[in-house]
């Protein structure tokens, strides 16, 4: 069953390019989405604890990069599954590390998936579809 409701996705990401290739990717992606993007890690958070209107909604996805500037992916991903308002938020590691402790670490930090960049267009947006199907029909989200 294919979902028709807006996922919302928060992509941080301090590389134009990269930021760029994933927006390319999203649209392919066979699910309609609204991105907010933040370029590091002190304006992902601030934008997750941030007031909610219809410029600033809570994500469904969170597609985080580890290199940060400001405050990098580890922290960001650490705070955001410690904090009971957040933690439940689907994080995805996106970036270019492909380092085993990278990996580990990230899942340590209960990261819900890992990804390296750069991302094969197809799969990513076959990865994202099934992830929004699933989180969308098996687990209740919030309305809006």
């Amino acid at each position: 069953m294919t979902n028709t409701r807006r996922f919302h996705i928060l992509l941080v990401e301090d590389s134009p390019t990269d930021r760029l290739i994933a927006v390319q990717a999203l649209k392919s992606a066979p699910v309609q989405t609204d991105l907010h993007f933040a370029e590091d890690g002190v304006e992902a958070l601030a934008y997750l604890r941030g007031p909610r209107d219809a410029e600033n909604v809570r994500p469904d996805l969170i597609l985080l990069d580890l290199n940060l500037p400001r405050k990098d992916g580890r922290a960001v991903l650490r705070e955001i599954k410690s904090d009971d308002d957040l933690r439940l938020i689907p994080v995805v590691v996106l970036t270019t590390s492909n380092a085993h402790e990278d990996v580990r670490g990230a899942y340590a930090l209960h990261a819900n998936s890992y990804m390296t960049k750069p991302v094969d267009f197809s799969e990513f947006a076959r990865s994202l579809s099934d992830l929004v199907n699933y989180w969308s029909e098996v687990v209740t989200l919030p309305m809006r």
